[in-house]
């Protein structure tokens, strides 16, 4: 029997707001962002990125993004709640322990889960977080911010997708330090 609560997509809107180095990676094989702090206008340059985080309920992100992030000085995310999506323990510190939580299992279930919460917008991060929910035809928004820089070797943003995922384009911004910044609309696949 065809549970059609299952097939509805889902009420939660989820989008990506990421750096690339020119060659399409997010981060180096080990992990490292260095390069992303190299380049730009400088830190009072945000990129759009205040007023997109102010625009999401929460942040969704695979555990090597967490643990990334997790190391910078200062937690990024502020009282925000943080979702990272795992299937074995995550060591999180008693200071962040009120707004990180864990979860596994599909990128729709998740979704469902903190639609359920009450969320409506969650901000989804992370290479193999990011490539889950696009395979899922979860994600609505794209917004790639492309850094004037080859690294060659990497951790890459897209992967193997099931179909071809068509995307509308919304704008292309450019920045001081040669960054481009393009935004898309995820096309919804027909059927």
């Amino acid at each position: 029997m065809n549970d059609s609560r299952r097939d509805r997509p889902s009420p939660v809107r989820a989008s990506v707001f990421i750096g690339t180095s020119l060659d399409g990676f997010i981060a180096r094989e080990d992990g490292g962002i260095d390069w992303l702090h190299e380049m730009g206008d400088g830190p009072d340059e945000d990129y759009g990125f205040g007023a997109f985080f102010e625009s999401v309920d929460a942040l969704v992100m695979g555990r090597n993004t967490y643990e990334t992030v997790r190391a910078f000085a200062e937690w990024p995310y502020g009282a925000k709640p943080v979702i990272v999506l795992t299937s074995r323990p995550v060591d999180i510190p008693a200071s962040l322990a009120d707004r990180v939580n864990t979860m596994s299992g599909p990128p729709t279930e998740i979704l469902r889960e903190l639609g359920s919460r009450g969320m409506a917008h969650v901000y989804v991060d992370g290479g193999k977080t990011i490539q889950a929910f696009l395979a899922a035809g979860l994600i609505q928004r794209i917004t790639i911010t492309r850094l004037p820089i080859l690294i060659g070797r990497g951790i890459p943003l897209f992967g193997p997708v099931p179909h071809d995922v068509k995307l509308r384009h919304v704008e292309t911004r450019t920045f001081g330090g040669g960054l481009v910044q393009s935004t898309y609309e995820v096309v919804p696949a027909p059927g």
